[in-house]
This record gives structure tokens, sequence and C-alpha cells, in this order.
């Protein structure tokens, strides 16, 4: 037997699933991402965002989701999304208890996100089936459809992939297959292919430039969270845990942050993180931000990317102090 097939059974749940009778029929395909891959930290970024974001969008509708896999499968809260983001009216229950109804409720609203999207069935990355059964692979490709098609200038965590391992029934019996599967947009393919923003110039052909550039930006950051009684210095490290861009955003855009939406004083990278993605969802909601932002490149100090960033308030805020 494939010992690919063996190892992706080293997780009781996912052996559970396998052992329960007709889980996969005869002729059928069933693609899981395999348990090395699952607690990889960028597929944990990318839930982690999908999760807040999720609940950011129903907050005033009172649905809170903790699990992807566990909270979207019977379609209720697919529902709520889909109603907020495109206004659509489904016609059908909002609360399905049978799988009967969860089934003919996802059905419906399966057909709309193909119509929304413009896809055709052999471009869908996602079932009914799949997800009622609770497939993260399926219920991943599905949020990050409706994120990318509503929310464009959402920033999205990049170039997260996965290792998948393909399970068939045969008339010989069990095949496998592995590959290695993107749920979000490859960065280093994007960035090939779009030109060289002011930015890249400004980095690889004028450096000389690039310290007054920091200094104008510390500047503008300084004297707006100066208000609070912080102080900036430094680019690189002051911005890494997001704090300080948070408050700055909702000085300027004025956002009530409420303390308990975001870590003050963040202890680990995941409180940073998530920071950060705060951040960028406010400036994407506030259509400041129009291009893809790695969090994690700020969590790591990238002066580019932060550079970047403050560049988005900077140039509605900062120019009219000029």
């Amino acid at each position: 037997m494939d010992p690919d097939f063996l190892n992706a059974f080293t997780q009781p749940s996912t052996l559970d699933r396998f052992l329960t009778e007709d889980v996969i029929a005869k002729g059928e395909k069933r693609k899981l991402i395999k348990p090395t891959s699952r607690n990889s930290p960028k597929l944990e970024e990318l839930k982690l965002f999908l999760i807040e974001w999720i609940n950011r969008t129903l907050k005033e509708e009172h649905i809170v989701v903790k699990s992807l896999e566990e909270d979207l499968y019977d379609g209720l809260v697919l529902h709520h999304l889909l109603e907020n983001l495109g206004s659509l009216k489904l016609d059908v229950d909002k609360i399905a208890l049978t799988e009967k109804k969860q089934r003919q409720k996802l059905s419906v609203i399966m057909e709309a996100v193909a119509k929304c999207l413009q896809l055709e069935e052999s471009q869908l990355k996602w079932s009914v089936e799949s997800i009622l059964a609770k497939d993260l692979l399926s219920t991943l490709h599905l949020l990050v459809a409706i994120a990318k098609h509503f929310k464009p200038n959402l920033a999205l965590p990049p170039n997260v992939q996965v290792e998948t391992i393909t399970i068939e029934t045969t008339s010989t019996g069990l095949k496998t297959s592995n590959a290695v599967e993107y749920i979000t947009e490859n960065k280093e393919n994007v960035e090939a292919q779009s030109k060289d923003d002011a930015f890249d110039e400004l980095f690889s052909c004028a450096p000389d430039k690039l310290d007054a550039v920091k200094k104008a930006l510390l500047q503008f950051v300084d004297k707006h969270v100066g208000k609070l009684g912080l102080n900036v210095r430094d680019i690189e490290s002051q911005f890494s845990d997001g704090v300080i861009l948070l408050l700055l955003t909702g000085q300027l855009e004025g956002y009530f942050l409420n303390l308990r939406s975001f870590f003050l004083t963040p202890a680990s990278t995941t409180e940073m993180l998530h920071n950060i993605n705060l951040a960028l969802d406010l400036l994407a909601e506030g259509g400041l931000l129009n291009f893809p932002v790695n969090s994690e490149d700020i969590v790591n100090g990238d002066t580019k990317a932060i550079i970047r960033v403050l560049y988005c308030l900077y140039s509605k805020y900062g120019t009219k102090e000029a």
C-alpha cells in the first residue's frame, strides 16, 4: 500500500472519518490537506485572518465564528456573509437543522456564489458535499474566492500553499497521489507580473533618498501619535507589532478602536499578526490600500513593506499638512 496513504492517517480525526462506512464511494476522489501541512504557520495565519474578517463583517448580526470547519458547514454563516457582502437575498431559510435541509441550503448558496463569480462547475474548488463534510481545503478555497470577489482590496495573506493527498477508490483498491496546492496567490508570481512601482525604484535606483523618505514619514507619524503620548523614532522596529499603525489609522480615519479588538501589548507573533491584519483591513476598507501586503513582512520589520503602508496614510493626510 502507498506509504503516503498510511501517513495521511497520523491524526485520529482523519482516521475516524475514513473508517466510517462509505466515506469514499467507488470511483470517487477525495482531496485532503496532509496532516504535515495542517499546522503550517502560513495556513494558520490565513485561517485566523478569515475568521477575524468574517467576525468583523457580521459583528452587527452577533455572529461569532471560532472554527472554519465547524461553523460554516451548515450554511448559516455563509448565508449571512453573502447577504452582507453582496446584498443577496437567498430564497432559503436562515436556519437548517437537518442534514437534508442543510444540503438544500448549501445548494442554493453554492449556486448563488457560482453565479456571482461567473464560474463554471469545472472551475469550482468546492462542492455542497465537501462543505457539508467540513472539508477545510474546500472551505478555504470558497472563502478566499468570496473575499477576492466582494472585497478585492482585502489584504489576504499571500503565498499560502498546502501539501495535499488525493485518495480514489478503484476496482483494484485505493489509489493516492500527492500535490502542492496554492490557496492564495503566489506572491512571487504576482510581483513578477507587476511593474516596478515608485518604492521599488526608490530602493533599487535611489537608495540615497531613502533616509529622507523615512524621516518625512516618521515626522508625520510622530506628529499624530504624539497626541497619544507616543514617540516614534524607528520604522523597522516600532511598527512590527501593529499597535502604532492601528492607533495612527484610528487617529487619521476617525475610527474608534475598542481596546478589546486588538492587543495593546502583543506578546506573540500571532497577536502581532492580528493587529497588523486588522490595520490592513481598515486601510483597505477605507480605500487607502490597493495592493497586497504580506503581514509577515511587517512583523519581520521589512522596511519597504512598512514604508508602502505608511505612505498610504501620508499620501492622503501628510500632503495636506505640507
